[in-house]
């Protein structure tokens, strides 16, 4: 086998001990992709025909891409000896198995299902929104006693699933140090940046780092110097701050305050509900001044499974509406408000009942947010979130006790795509629970005093 050169950052990860798996972190272009590579050759050298490997991505590109490194370095390794099935995506090698798989959800699992590994590659790991499938892929790592069975992740900051990612693999430990995962086995967090990878122009790929970023010095720094500690190039970043928008949990909200409801629906992906009130310009039950106009965000309703933000809990609109009405009745205000146009549509004929009929027959009442462009929504959403804190404009101000809330809209990302959106793959349903109560115009407003 012809030797294969390693970077000293791809030296050091080859060196953390075969019991731990990794998680290749930090900024872009840190020599991951070869690092990957290099680990994979030398699992099939060791292990020979006992060797089987699966390398996961979400895309089937993100797959062409590392089969084009791949192909690079088993040509240099074993010469006519490896080849390639691109219909299989499976590499022949002298000894051993490599499989390339595009899994982006439960229903491209079963491609694997059932299957054993010994050693698993997951790329990319925050453009899944949530752990699930990368969980059921640990099912697959099977083998041989004397193989030390390992799993090995890698991602940049930002993306979907970057709370998840973040919360579990890097912010438990200190670099380079095993910890204990919810996997009850030992990781190590292996960070890399572009200054790490020798073969790189570091001047030119800086400059192109930043062209790229289009502007956004979040989302550059966390390109250039992988900080995972708040979500670089997260959509509200720069103008949704804790210290400026949070606001302590209310005792009660003041007369002559307009109060509603702003939900967004949902039963296998959460369902959110936000009890929302305008100041007439006067102080709240904080002692704060909320200048006139300001929204403050009291209380919500998120039906969502624990570190799964995508996901919910599937209730039915009579279980959803009878915990609404609970959440009115602890504020003593009526439950009536805004949601999604799409709870108004009869997708069964004219004459069938829409949700919004459903929850009207249990007591909740909701208008069409008429929401206009997204981008308009989020826009307004952004200044109102910007001008927090302000003594002379309305801000918009989010409660301590909304905790969906608080866990999601720091981390939902930028649409590739379209600047300025975000992105729909993330757990967005906060954020348009929020946007619809934000940009409803038609209100109209009942209190009650229980």
């Amino acid at each position: 086998m012809t030797n294969v050169e390693a970077t000293p950052y791809q030296s050091k990860v080859l060196s953390v001990p075969e019991s731990c798996d990794l998680f290749l972190g930090g900024g872009r272009g840190g020599g991951k992709s070869h690092c990957k590579a290099l680990l994979i050759l030398r699992h099939i050298e060791q292990y020979k025909e006992q060797a089987r490997v699966l390398y996961v991505r979400k895309t089937y590109k993100g797959l062409a891409d590392f089969e084009l490194v791949l192909r690079s370095l088993f040509g240099a390794a074993y010469g006519s000896g490896a080849s390639y099935n691109a219909t299989e995506h499976v590499f022949r090698l002298p000894y051993g198995y490599v499989e390339l798989a595009q899994v982006d959800s439960l229903g491209a699992y079963d491609k694997v299902q059932g299957r054993s590994f010994t050693l698993i590659m997951v790329d990319e790991l925050t453009q899944w929104a949530d752990p699930h499938v990368i969980d059921m892929l640990r099912s697959n790592l099977r083998g041989p006693k004397e193989i030390p069975l390992r799993t090995v992740y890698a991602g940049n900051p930002g993306g979907v699933g970057h709370q998840w990612v973040a919360s579990r693999y890097v912010l438990p430990a200190k670099n380079w140090r095993p910890f204990n995962t919810e996997a009850e086995g030992l990781c190590v967090h292996a960070p890399s940046t572009y200054l790490d990878n020798p073969h790189l122009d570091a001047d030119d790929y800086r400059r192109q780092l930043k062209a790229a970023c289009a502007g956004d010095e979040d989302l550059y720094r966390a390109w250039t110097e992988g900080d995972w500690s708040v979500a670089r190039g997260a959509f509200f970043a720069g103008c949704l701050s804790p210290d400026r928008c949070a606001t302590e949990p209310w005792s009660s909200i003041p007369d002559g305050w307009d109060t509603w409801l702003a939900h967004d629906f949902g039963t296998a992906s959460p369902s959110a509900t936000y009890l929302m009130t305008e100041s007439p310009g006067a102080e709240g039950p904080d002692g704060i001044f909320y200048p006139r106009g300001s929204i403050i965000v009291v209380d919500e309703l998120a039906t969502v499974r624990p570190n799964r933000p995508s996901e919910g809990l599937g209730w039915t609109v009579p279980r959803l509406s009878e915990a609404i009405c609970e959440l009115c009745q602890k504020w003593k205000v009526e439950p009536d408000g805004t949601a999604d146009d799409a709870i108004f549509a009869r997708a069964r004929g004219f004459s069938a009942a829409t949700i919004a009929d459903e929850f009207s027959q249990q007591g909740v009442n909701f208008s069409p947010a008429g929401k206009g462009t997204r981008k308009t929504g989020w826009q307004k959403m952004r200044t109102l979130l910007s001008q927090s804190g302000m003594p002379d404009k309305p801000g918009l101000y989010i409660s301590t006790l909304c905790k969906y809330a608080w866990n999601t809209l720091p981390v939902i990302p930028r649409d590739p795509r379209d600047i300025e959106d975000l992105d729909s793959d993330s757990a967005d349903h906060a954020a348009d629970a929020v946007r619809y109560g934000v940009i409803w115009e038609r209100r109209t407003f009942f209190r009650k005093t229980f």
